[in-house]
């Protein structure tokens, strides 16, 4: 059995003495982040050592004791050690050069957040948070399992938001063989979010593009307010909520994308495209509102909670310039060719051919990996000589 997680995220909606309440936790656990990373610093310059986890727990207890630092009492103990972890983390990052060195949190830049492990209870739309109470919840949808953990963040646009993780175990057997029908090549672009193999076709949303005028006029206010007035915070709420609607939009319509392909088909074939790559190219904003990173990793963990086959292809395989016919590859296709005419006198639509492409080479990956028919060359790659097969 592999346990995997699923992560819900709820919008709360606390009163205002609550709403100080949770800012007053946010506050707690940046003083003990903060106090610990000094703590670490101040002892690795005097002995040369690290101070772990279990010793700057026994520190913290003290530190509650003491007199100008009692009202940390206040707040919940398993918050404050959550603290001392992520300190923990951050440093084993670092070590493993996986992060920088962590720094000292500020108030002013540092989003309100903390973390509690237990005792976060979910009971019909509200949710019970220690030192603070039952808050209601806008809960959209029911959680399956025990919840492990809770964290609460205020974001930018000034809502305060829940994650709960939960726990499920899966079985560790090999995925059922399956029909070449029951396979689909994907291929993303930017004028269609994706082509499908089979000719199915899905328009690019361009959300961002969309929504262009209202983001520059809730920018333009927000920089013409003074800095640190009472209106240029309103105004900057104002702009972090268009983001977030945009934002919103973008991850309702990847969602929805890739829960209705995985419950039409039982396999995929997708590119292993460069994302950050792209992303530096003159096509940069399209590539960025496309949102195709995260198609991906919505598919990859969709597939693999209800058991469907996924094949990730070479990203240098020529797609595009592969002819489905005969197997030559035109080394002149450019960005702007959507139609073009091979040699052999077949004439491909761009986005479908590289579609049915990425098909026939991710189906020589699923029979390597088990599929019914096991002519697989003992487990080399099968690469364009296979252009021409049956769909």
């Amino acid at each position: 059995m592999t346990t995997h997680r699923k992560v819900y995220r709820y919008r709360i909606e606390p009163t205002s003495v609550q709403e100080s309440k949770l800012c007053m936790l946010a506050g707690s656990r940046r003083f003990v982040f903060n106090w610990a990373l000094a703590r670490r610093r101040e002892h690795y310059a005097e002995t040369g050592k690290t101070l772990g986890y279990n010793a700057q727990a026994g520190e913290l207890t003290a530190l509650k004791n003491q007199q100008e630092t009692s009202w940390l009492k206040e707040s919940d103990s398993q918050l404050l050690q959550q603290a001392l972890k992520d300190v923990e983390r951050a440093f084993v990052n670092f070590f493993e050069k996986r992060a920088r060195f962590p720094r000292f949190k500020s108030r002013k830049t540092d989003s309100p957040r903390f973390r509690i492990p237990q005792r976060v209870q979910i009971e019909g739309s509200r949710v019970y948070i220690p030192k603070v109470g039952w808050v209601k919840l806008r809960k959209s949808q029911d959680i399956d399992g025990a919840t492990k953990s809770a964290t609460f963040k205020r974001e930018a646009d000034g809502h305060w938001y829940v994650s709960l993780v939960s726990e499920f175990e899966m079985p560790d057997v090999p995925l059922p063989p399956i029909p070449e029908s029951e396979v689909v090549g994907i291929d993303l672009g930017l004028k269609d979010f994706y082509v499908l193999s089979d000719g199915g076709r899905k328009k690019a949303p361009r959300f961002a593009r969309r929504g262009q005028r209202k983001l520059r006029r809730a920018a333009r206010r927000h920089s013409k307010c003074t800095k640190g007035s009472n209106r240029k915070a309103k105004a900057k709420r104002k702009l972090a909520r268009v983001h977030r609607q945009i934002a919103n939009q973008r991850k309702d319509f990847v969602h929805k994308a890739t829960s209705g392909l995985v419950r039409q088909y039982q396999g995929f074939c997708i590119e292993n495209l460069s994302i950050k790559g792209m992303a530096k190219t003159k096509l940069s904003k399209s590539v960025l509102d496309a949102a195709l990173g995260e198609f991906r990793r919505q598919l990859t963990y969709k597939a693999q909670w209800h058991r469907k086959w996924l094949a990730v292809i070479d990203r240098w395989f020529p797609s595009s310039k592969l002819c489905g016919d005969c197997g030559s590859i035109n080394t002149n296709l450019t960005l702007s060719d959507r139609e073009w005419t091979c040699e052999c006198g077949a004439i491909h639509d761009r986005d479908l051919n590289a579609a049915r492409n990425i098909k026939r080479e991710g189906l020589s990956q699923i029979v390597v990996a088990g599929h019914a028919e096991t002519l697989n060359a003992r487990g080399e790659g099968v690469r364009p000589a296979t252009a021409g097969s049956p769909q």
